[in-house]
């Protein structure tokens, strides 16, 4: 389909890879077989990798993974994928995931783009998570901004019925051009209202880095939008 050349042509990250320790290097070679997915281009077998049907969540760039660790302990019953380039983070994760006895997490080392257009099946997907995204915050790299009109329109493509996209920002100005994309895209309803922003749901946890941003009186932003059709 047309959107996909489009949506490749600018990346939304620049690939840090930063240092690894001894410990998440181990975790990339010992642990990736049981937690790992490669990004091959080939379809999930989501109920293969995860050893159950349950529903999917996709959580796109999950950093240290904090957030991710906190979803999966508390919703024991949904499938997590998580989606992250920066491979200490996936690393550090995947000891977390072995330390904590956690099992419902699976986790991709590439372009989160890649991954939906290519091996997530479509109309698949419970959720959609995207917190605190790149927020490219000056004006000449706002085109680099993942949440743009065709990424819309891809996580539309998998999510299922009744399925939600779920953003956060700690930037105003992302905010308000997360709003604008979003109340534009078809086939979506926004659950707090036309033109509105939602409340911060259970499932979100709030994270040591928010939680230093409110003391600094940064606010965050979260959008939650429901598939329709």
């Amino acid at each position: 389909m047309s959107e996909q050349p489009l949506l490749r042509r600018i990346r939304s990250f620049v690939r840090r890879e930063g240092r690894m320790t001894p410990s998440q290097q181990r975790a990339m070679t010992e642990l990736w077989p049981r937690y790992g997915i490669e990004a091959d281009g080939q379809p999930i077998d989501t109920e293969q990798a995860f050893g159950r049907q349950a529903p999917l969540v996709v959580d796109i760039g999950f950093g240290n993974g904090e957030s991710l660790l906190h979803m999966a302990r508390i919703y024991p019953d949904w499938n997590f994928l998580g989606i992250e380039v920066h491979r200490p983070g996936v690393g550090g994760l995947m000891l977390q995931l072995e330390e904590q006895g956690i099992d419902n997490v699976r986790v991709m080392d590439e372009d989160a783009v890649e991954i939906l257009a290519q091996q997530l099946v479509d109309a698949s997907v419970h959720k959609v998570l995207l917190f605190f995204p790149d927020p490219w915050h000056k004006k000449r790299h706002h085109k680099r901004r993942i949440v743009q009109p065709g990424f819309a329109q891809l996580v539309h493509r998998k999510l299922m019925r009744n399925g939600e996209f779920h953003m956060a920002t700690d930037w105003q100005n992302y905010a308000e051009h997360m709003l604008e994309v979003m109340e534009a895209a078809d086939g979506y309803e926004n659950i707090a209202g036309a033109g509105q922003f939602s409340e911060r749901p259970n499932y979100r946890p709030v994270t040591k880095f928010e939680r230093r941003g409110q003391r600094l009186g940064h606010g965050v932003w979260d959008l939650i939008y429901r598939k329709l059709e």
